[in-house]
């Protein structure tokens, strides 16, 4: 096991103001409640990950203010382990095998979308939320909203929110039909006063130094989507080596808040029309060839959206 375990992942950044609440018992009043908490309160959380047809993955997540800052671990349970830690806008990762590295960022890339913890109100373009009825998750009171697809291109969420606190205690990706994709459940929650003694045994300066990544335009070809989902955005292009082929293939990177979605573009030899088709969990990996140019969606989505999205790339001008 990673000998950093004792100091835990740690989602930094400054603790979080609290947001005024919009008026009323409403479904985005209960977002913003949890927004604050996730970010303002000291806990301690076990949570697993279950996909149909895939094996669980079991967390276990703590979170302090320390000093007015925000501090978090993240640790994967099953297998060799992987630790991550966050400080401000320092995210540090710990693997077996692998040299420790930090990255620039005020979030971590985990199970639970970053924009939970943030702004979820801004996902009010291209979702709509329904607050719907009280249960029982944990053994602890909740109220659960619905956050439903505008245009129904994604797929849906259905959020557990601890009536005491407004932490979020469960959450299922859900299809049109109901159906679960994939679902987060809490098996175990504390909440204290005072932050847990380990974080108090962080040495902020003894974390890996940050890794400077480079972003690089993409020279070949101009590429351009002409339909994304209402309200996804293109975040980020560059080039990506494949670690399968080594080869090395243009990259768009899409996001809507609750959804990330990768793009990878190929040009070779091939001069077939087709499309492939795999599903793991709740990831839809897509590839639709159309004479040299392959193009690959990843990403938690249906297939419908992933082919649409694929089938609007064209190429506008190449870049001098």
């Amino acid at each position: 096991m990673i000998r950093y375990l004792s100091i835990i992942f740690i989602c930094i950044g400054s603790a979080a103001s609290a947001a005024e609440l919009p008026s009323g018992d409403s479904a985005e009043s209960w977002l913003v409640k949890m927004a604050n908490s996730l970010r303002s309160m000291n806990y301690d959380m076990s949570f697993v990950v279950l996909q149909p047809s895939s094996a669980v993955e079991p967390y276990r997540w703590r979170h302090a203010i320390v000093d007015g800052k925000e501090m978090e671990h993240l640790s994967l349970l099953n297998g060799p382990g992987r630790e991550i830690v966050r400080v401000g806008n320092k995210v540090s990762f710990f693997e077996p095998n692998v040299p420790a590295y930090s990255l620039e960022s005020d979030i971590i890339n985990g199970p639970i979308p970053a924009i939970l913890f943030h702004q979820p109100l801004e996902l009010e373009d291209a979702y709509n939320f329904v607050l719907v009825g009280r249960s029982r998750i944990s053994g602890r009171s909740t109220q659960q909203v619905r956050i439903v697809c505008k245009d129904k291109s994604r797929y849906g969420f259905n959020l557990w929110l601890d009536q005491e606190t407004g932490l979020l205690l469960k959450m299922d990706m859900v299809d049109p039909q109901g159906k679960i994709i994939e679902q987060i459940q809490t098996t175990s929650l504390n909440v204290t006063e005072q932050p847990a003694e380990i974080f108090l045994r962080i040495e902020e300066a003894k974390l890996p130094e940050v890794v400077q990544t480079n972003s690089h335009n993409l020279e070949s070809h101009q590429w351009h989507l002409d339909w994304l989902p209402e309200g996804m955005v293109e975040v980020k292009r560059d080039t990506h080596r494949l670690s399968v082929t080594g080869q090395i293939v243009d990259y768009i990177l899409l996001s809507d808040g609750l959804v990330d979605v990768s793009v990878y573009l190929q040009q070779g030899d091939m001069a077939e029309t087709g499309k492939n088709l795999y599903r793991h969990g709740a990831e839809t990996y897509y590839s639709y060839h159309q004479g040299p140019l392959e193009i690959t969606i990843v990403g938690k989505l249906p297939v419908q959206t992933a082919d649409r999205i694929a089938q609007s790339l064209s190429i506008r001008s190449s870049v001098q």
